[in-house]
């Protein structure tokens, strides 16, 4: 029952046989929901993020001071600012965040919707165009450079936002942050971080951008066996019979 696919890839290829869809148990079906799944994962931790810190700034006179200073910074991380009283009067100064990293998350999530989308169109061209994708072998071909090329950009993407993401944590620092603040220089006032930002909505779409560049390049070994290269290996690594020889399958059988 399991030669030739996993129990899941034998049922699925049943399944599809009696829908009249074409799908034998050799079509990489469960690998390509993977792939599809984590890339939603991937793109909506980091394109949904919307993080904040407090601090407190405690003048001199502290009719000028404001002990809640909320700081709030959201995707795509471009140019975040906030104003803090000068304790100088009413006077308030404004404070930009070091960095644009708007880059980095916006090539990452890029590449998240865009693996979405192909991996959904696959599958549908898995399940309702199965013979027109083996047709002549472009459609394996196709499916093999793409899925390449993806995996490649889900390694591009993944590094490149992590070292955003690090960043994104240097610059949203609370006690950096304070450093800046022309009042904080001052010994007669008082500063201090009230309440740090929550990264792990940002720390877990890293990690799913790695996933995906495993699932990804684990994905074109199955992609790869569907084109014709794997069949021509196949063809010459079988062994040949000699003529006039006993086949393979007769040996130890009585004669």
């Amino acid at each position: 029952v399991f030669e030739g696919g996993s129990w899941v890839q034998v049922r699925v290829g049943r399944l599809g046989l009696g829908l009249g869809l074409g799908l034998g148990p050799s079509s990489p079906l469960l690998f390509l929901h993977l792939p599809q799944f984590f890339a939603i994962f991937a793109f909506s931790t980091c394109g949904s993020y919307s993080g904040v810190f407090r601090m407190s700034v405690e003048c001199k006179n502290r009719t000028e001071s404001d002990l809640s200073i909320e700081v709030e910074f959201e995707y795509p991380f471009r140019s975040e600012y906030f104003d803090a009283p000068t304790c100088k009067e009413s006077n308030k100064e404004r404070i930009f965040l070091f960095g644009d990293h708007s880059s980095s998350a916006e090539f990452f999530v890029t590449i998240g919707v865009f693996a979405f989308l192909y991996t959904t169109a696959a599958l549908c061209i898995y399940v309702f165009f199965f013979e027109k994708y083996k047709e002549k072998n472009k459609g394996p071909l196709i499916d093999l450079v793409v899925t390449g090329v993806f995996a490649f950009m889900w390694l591009v993407s993944s590094a490149a936002w992590a070292k955003g993401l690090s960043d994104v944590k240097k610059a949203t620092d609370p006690d950096a942050v304070i450093t800046m603040i022309g009042a904080c220089k001052e010994e007669e006032n008082h500063c201090r971080e009230v309440h740090d930002p929550v990264m792990s909505g940002l720390n877990t779409s890293v990690a799913f951008g790695f996933i995906n560049l495993v699932l990804w390049a684990g994905n074109l070994w199955f992609v790869f066996k569907e084109t014709s290269f794997f069949g021509e290996r196949k063809t010459r690594g079988a062994p040949e019979a000699e003529p006039g020889g006993p086949s393979p399958c007769s040996w130890g059988e009585p004669i």
